[in-house]
This record gives C-alpha cells, structure tokens and sequence, in this order.
C-alpha cells in the first residue's frame, strides 16, 4: 500500500495511531531505512518470518492499545534460535493480557535485530501556526533526559538539515569522540530533509517519531517508528 492507503486503511479501522509495520511501510516509500519486519499471528509465523529475516531478531507486540511496548513486557530482544521465538512469542501474548487485559493483539511483529550505534531521534510535529515542524537530537531515553533537540519549518534544504544538526549539544558525539567513529551526516541529512517532505505531503499526519534511529558510519536505520493521525 502506498502511504495514502496506509492512512485510509488505519481510518476505516477507527485508528489514529499507525501500528509500527504500518509507520515503517509509510517512511520507507520515502526511502527512509528501516529494519525489515514482518507480523506474525502464531509461533509458527514468527519462526517462519523470522528464518526469511535471519537471526538475530526482535519480537514485539502489535496492538492499537499498546503504545510503550516494554511496559507490559511486549518487546523480546536478541533472539538467536527457533526455539527462542517460539518461546518470547508465548511470553509475549501471555504478559500482555496479564498486563493490559483490554489490549487487542493483532499479532506479534518479528523485526531485524539493528547493531549498536549511535541512538537519535527524528520527529514531526504539526506546529498550528508554521505546519510540518521536523525535529531532531539524541534518542533513546537521551531525548527525556537531555531534551537536547533542535527544530526546523519543512520544507527543509541540506544547509537546514546540517544546521539543525550542528545545533544540538551532542553533535560532537556525531563526528566522533574519544575513539567513536563519526556517523553519516550526509544519510543523516538526507532523512531530515525526507521527514519534512512526509509532512508535506500528507495532511493526515498529526505527529511522528522515529526514536531511536540508530545512527552508523555508513547509513542508518529506523527502529522504531511512531505516526499520528489527526
């Protein structure tokens, strides 16, 4: 589906929060990386799906009532075997309807495990007065804690984008610090610019998170993405 049937379809379902196969599906029309990912509706699908993506995978629950998937220990991580996904899939159904009974699972997604690097953050918010606003910094719980962000009116240019960049505090983590190799600025770059043009384009769109975005040498990767309907 194309990120206007993405949308449309979330609707006709009475959402207003894109599950995160759907988030990812969205961004990657908009050649945004993301880690390959599959839903999977019993063991046997997650071991399936998890074989076609190669080990190591992750395991979280799908669910429109579940938005901080840890909380009800819906996230499995570093997963190696069949056996592993057979078991933290069963772990997983079982600890959300003990943990939020009026949750509807839809499934389980089975996603790529994405190597350490560097943990950032890339959202949009619909700002009432200036539209698509893209914003940008440390991710993880580093965003909570630092609220170490920059922001920018889309549509944003590549001298925008290295702005924002260089705005953050951090941004000596990004070209590298006591041994840490820098990251990709120009990938970097290129997915701020894209963000912005997802505000642009679609209306529909009240919020979006992608936290964390894991940040390497050579490119980058979404892990976890988030989008709000109006």
């Amino acid at each position: 589906m194309n990120p206007s049937e993405i949308i449309a379809h979330a609707k006709e379902k009475g959402r207003k929060l894109l599950l995160e196969h759907e988030a990812k599906s969205l961004i990657s029309h908009y050649g945004i990386p993301t880690t390959k990912v599959k839903v999977a509706e019993s063991e046997e699908d997650a071991v399936r799906a998890a074989n076609e993506i190669g080990y190591p995978v992750v395991l979280k629950i799908v669910s429109p009532e579940v938005i901080h998937k840890s909380d009800v220990g819906g996230v499995k991580v570093n997963l190696k075997s069949e056996e592993e996904v057979e078991n933290a899939y069963k772990s997983i159904v079982n600890s959300v309807k003990e943990n939020a009974p009026n949750a509807r699972i839809v499934g389980v997604l089975v996603q790529e495990f994405a190597p350490p690097g560097l943990e950032l953050i890339i959202g949009l918010i619909r700002d009432p007065q200036f539209g698509p606003t893209v914003m940008f910094g440390l991710g993880g719980i580093f965003v909570e804690v630092y609220k170490d962000i920059s922001f920018r009116v889309a549509p944003l240019v590549e001298m925008d984008a290295d702005s924002m960049i260089k705005e953050i505090k951090a941004y000596k983590l990004l070209t590298g610090f006591r041994g840490m190799k820098p990251v990709d600025l120009n990938a970097l770059k290129d997915t701020l610019i894209r963000a912005g043009q997802i505000g642009l384009d679609s209306d529909e769109i009240a919020e979006m998170d992608l936290n964390p975005v894991i940040a390497y040498p050579d490119g980058l990767k979404v892990v976890d993405a988030r989008i709000i309907l109006r």
